[in-house]
Formats: structure tokens, C-alpha cells, sequence
């Protein structure tokens, strides 16, 4: 197979600091592992707009087509706030996602040991979480029709639809399938069936998909509420969750909080596989893109990088690689390195963007 090609898209506010860190992890892999990526860099978001008046060029959108996967750092910012929003920098986001139909939407949150004390949950509650979300992305309430805001009499009428079909459930059921039989071969898919159409259709799908092709991995099912009470009960039962595009968007932060830093979270948003094999991907951190401290070497990269490992599990099948990435970061926050927004004891001098690059540059180098 051909160099496997990225398309590196920093962004704005603190992208383009945590990626240039990530740049120098995909260098490393390059130089000490023999693993080697056709690298190219473009604009998205504010950046791409300051460029050519829109948050993404047609150019852009052709190349994130076109290679293996696409790293993204961050868009937006105060700058842009009084644009139309059509030209908004979140837009190139959503347009990289509609474009590309990367319909699985992939939210692990993991905590790490060091870090169990962050999350406003008992220790014993949070350490060694690792669960993953599969949200839907590209259906459901959020693009269903009709919508908008109508007058009915005197007053206003807000109207959002929720609106599956089979294969846009079955698809992404299938993703979390799939993840499972990598993790611990454990699915819940979350919904609403006591209440909405959508959901009992939802839980129909899935069940035939997993009697059809998944009959190995364990399946249950849960009221999307009562996944909600239960990951602040006790998180750590369930594996991967599979779940609608709205109710994704809600439970996925949910998780995140559980870890304590949700900047420390890595996200990725899988398509269909190209010709090749691989899936259409785009990698990003869950941060934004804090503009307040852009420029400062405060930023935390971790996100971002385990991000990248994200893409060398699931794009590059290189899951070794991204176990011994992913130990890397861990091995460093063990050692107590801590960015600014990971203080949380007093007399810890914090470490700066790439000061913590180099740290995880020097736990890869230790593991050889």
C-alpha cells in the first residue's frame, strides 16, 4: 500500500501550537518507527477565511477528499463573531463533516490515573474509565425536515424533526459493532423508545443488525435519560454506547466531564471506506479553540495528540502504535507534567505546549 497521506488543517486560536506538536509526534513515528505519512497543511476556519473570505476553500474541501485522513486543531474566535453565518469558521467544520458523510462520530472519554482527582466524581467512580460513544452526525433532529421558526396566530412556533431511516441507523450501529469487537465486545444503544416513533425504530434496527452480523458481542439497551443517570452512577459498566445524533451530543460532554479535563479529549468521525479500505476521517481534539490564551504556550496538546493516535488506530491499523502513544501521555502525567490547565495542586510549576511535547517525545523515545 501507498504512503498513507494526511491533510493537516490547524485552524485557529491554539490549532495551529497543539499541532505543530502533533506534527513533531507524526516526525518521530517517521524517524523511529519506519512509519511514514505523505504530510500536507492547509486553512479552515477563521484562518481560511482571513484568506480567501470563506472557511473553507473549494481546493481544501477537494484535498480532505482525496487523502486518508485529515487532523484538525481548532476554529473561531471573537474576531469572527459578527460575520453572516454563512461565513461563520465553524461552517468549514461542517462542511469537512457533511462533504465527506462522516456519519460516526467516535467521543472516548478516558481517564487517566494522575488525573482521577479532576473529575467532580469519587475517585473510584472515574479511575480507569474507558468508555467510547459512537454518536450519529450527519441525521436525525439536527438536519431533520421541517424546521425553523413559524407563526401560528399570535405567536411563534419553533419545529425541529427527528428523522431516521433504516440505513442511516444500521450504519452506524455497525460502527459500534465493529468497535466493540476491538474493546471488550460490549454495545449499549441508548434512545428513547417509551416515548418517540424514532427511537422504537431506532432499537428495532439495531437488534436486527446485531441477530443479522454481531451475535458475538453483547447488546443492551437503555432509555437515553436513564444512560444519563447512570454514567454519573457508575460509568465504568458499559463499554460503547451508540446513540443518535442529539442525544450523542448530550451524553458525549456528559462523559467527557467524568474525566475532569475536557481538554484533554481526543474525537474522531469515521465515513464509509474509500477504495482503498480506509475509512473517510477526520481527527480533532474536543477543545476549542480558546483564543484567550492563543499564543502563550499554555495550550494544553494532548487532546490533539491523542487524536492523532485515534487516526493511527482506526484510519492506519496501527492500534500497537497508538497503545504505545497513548502510554506515552499517560507515563508523562504519571511523572506529574501539567500544562496550566491541568493544575490542580498547589506548588506545580506548569509545563508549556512544548515543553509537554517534549515530554512525550521523551516517553516514546523510553519505550523503544
Amino acid at each position: 500500500m501507498s504512503t498513507p497521506s494526511l491533510l493537516i488543517l490547524p485552524g485557529d486560536g491554539i490549532g495551529p501550537e497543539v499541532m505543530a506538536e502533533v506534527s513533531r509526534i507524526i516526525d518521530w513515528y517517521g524517524d523511529k518507527r519506519g512509519l511514514k505519512f505523505e504530510v500536507s497543511h492547509d486553512l479552515v476556519g477563521g484562518s481560511a477565511y482571513d484568506k480567501h473570505g470563506t472557511p473553507l476553500h473549494d481546493d481544501t474541501m477537494a484535498k480532505a477528499q482525496e487523502v486518508d485522513a485529515v487532523l484538525l486543531g481548532a476554529v473561531g474566535g471573537p474576531k469572527y463573531d459578527n460575520l453572516d453565518f454563512s461565513v461563520k469558521p465553524e461552517r468549514g467544520l461542517l462542511r469537512l463533516r457533511k462533504e465527506m458523510d462522516l456519519f460516526a462520530n467516535l467521543r472516548p472519554a478516558q481517564c487517566f490515573d494522575a488525573l482521577a482527582d479532576f473529575s467532580s466524581l469519587k475517585k473510584d467512580v472515574v479511575a480507569g474509565l474507558d468508555i467510547m460513544i459512537v454518536r450519529e452526525l450527519t441525521s436525525g433532529i439536527y438536519f431533520g425536515e421541517p424546521r425553523g421558526i413559524i407563526k401560528e396566530g399570535n405567536e411563534r412556533v419553533g419545529i425541529n424533526t427527528q428523522r431516521y431511516t433504516e440505513s442511516e441507523i444500521a450504519r452506524v450501529a455497525r460502527s459500534a459493532f465493529e468497535l466493540a469487537r476491538k474493546r471488550s465486545n460490549k454495545v449499549c444503544s441508548m434512545e428513547k423508545a417509551n416515548v418517540m416513533e424514532s427511537g422504537i425504530l431506532w432499537r428495532d434496527v439495531v437488534t436486527e443488525v446485531h441477530q443479522a452480523e454481531y451475535s458475538d458481542v453483547e447488546l443492551s439497551h437503555m432509555y437515553a435519560d436513564a444512560g444519563a443517570m447512570q454514567l454519573c452512577r457508575w460509568p465504568k459498566q458499559f463499554d460503547v454506547i451508540v446513540t443518535d445524533n442529539l442525544f450523542g451530543d448530550l451524553l458525549s460532554d456528559a462523559a467527557a466531564m467524568l474525566t475532569g479535563s475536557l481538554g484533554m479529549l481526543p474525537s474522531a468521525s469515521l465515513g464509509a471506506p474509500m477504495a482503498n479500505g480506509r475509512p473517510k476521517a477526520l481527527y480533532e481534539p474536543v477543545h476549542g479553540s480558546a483564543p484567550d490564551i492563543a499564543g502563550q504556550g499554555k495550550a494544553n496538546p494532548i487532546a490533539c495528540i491523542l487524536s492523532f493516535a485515534m487516526a493511527l488506530r482506526y484510519s492506519f491499523d496501527q492500534g500497537d502504535e497508538a497503545d504505545r502513544l497513548e502510554a506515552a501521555v499517560e507515563q508523562v502525567l504519571a511523572d506529574g507534567k501539567r500544562t496550566a490547565d491541568l493544575l490542580g495542586e498547589e506548588g506545580v510549576t506548569p509545563v508549556s505546549t512544548s515543553e509537554m511535547g517534549d515530554a512525550i517525545l521523551g516517553a516514546l523515545d523510553a519505550s523503544l
